[in-house]
């Protein structure tokens, strides 16, 4: 799963995130959804995301599907 379909993202998932001031770099960013932001299904630069850390930016990366119970996994992850 890549993260441009919101039917795979979910709040309380484990993503990767690219903020918008990283999208030149690619550098992502790794945390549990809060808010889904994307109201439509599918985007192809990723669905937009509120991390539980008040991070914004889209899903590359789906690590585990939703209703995450391991808290807060917020930090910088190398592509």
């Amino acid at each position: 799963m890549d993260g441009h379909r919101r039917s795979d993202v979910a709040r309380g998932a484990d993503v990767s995130i690219v903020l918008k001031e990283d999208q030149r770099t690619g550098k992502l960013t790794r945390g549990i959804v809060q808010d889904l932001l994307t109201n439509s299904a599918f985007h192809p630069h990723g669905i937009k995301v509120r991390l539980r850390d008040g991070k914004v930016g889209r899903v590359q990366i789906i690590h585990s599907a939703g209703q995450s119970s391991r808290g807060n996994l917020s930090g910088d992850v190398k592509p």
